[in-house]
């Protein structure tokens, strides 16, 4: 049973993050942008079942939950804690306490440019993002031109499309290549 150990607030004003005492997801980030995708996992179904839901993310020991404007989250944060609290956690966590490696960016081993693009994205941004209850994919590149999705309270935040782009699209051309160009899908 995960048990929420903190709440944070996420710069974007739709979006909470709720930092847990167990794992709800391992390894890769799960998300699921509507309620139809929440289907098969009963955690996500049970908190679109509140209502007011537009997207849940998991990731290790934390979830982030975006809400539409048709509420308050003084009110609606009272109605996600029972799904959360009931919700199975996974496994043991048989390496609690140990340093992790960090969550990676799927991407084309075979394509050196992305390859670079990712190890930089999984080394500087992903952590940043993920302290924010966010993260992002790669959904492909074309050229220079590299596409992402963001993810949890990255998706709907107002600061995605401005300064943490800006700021990615920077870390990327210092890093990989000053040609780059950064886009969001």
């Amino acid at each position: 049973m995960p048990k929420i150990a903190e709440i944070e607030y996420t710069p974007n004003p739709n979006a909470v993050k709720f930092v847990l005492r167990q794992a709800v997801a391992q390894g890769f980030p799960r998300s699921f942008p509507d309620a139809t995708i929440a289907e098969a996992d009963p955690l996500a179904r049970a908190l679109f079942e509140v209502g007011h839901v537009t997207s849940v993310f998991m990731q290790d020991k934390f979830l982030t939950i975006t809400k539409d404007d048709g509420i308050g989250w003084s009110e609606l944060l009272p109605k996600l804690a029972p799904p959360i609290r009931a919700a199975a956690g996974v496994g043991g966590d048989p390496l609690a306490g140990v340093e992790r490696e960090r969550p990676s960016i799927q991407s084309d081993p075979s394509d050196e440019f992305l390859e670079r693009v990712r190890k930089v994205l999984t080394i500087q941004i992903l952590p940043a993002l993920a302290a924010d209850g966010g993260g992002l994919e790669i959904v492909g590149r074309h050229e220079k031109q590299v596409m992402i999705r963001y993810q949890g309270a990255c998706t709907t935040c107002p600061a995605g499309l401005t300064g943490t782009l800006v700021a990615i699209e920077g870390i990327l051309k210092a890093e990989v290549d000053p040609e780059i160009v950064v886009i969001t899908v």
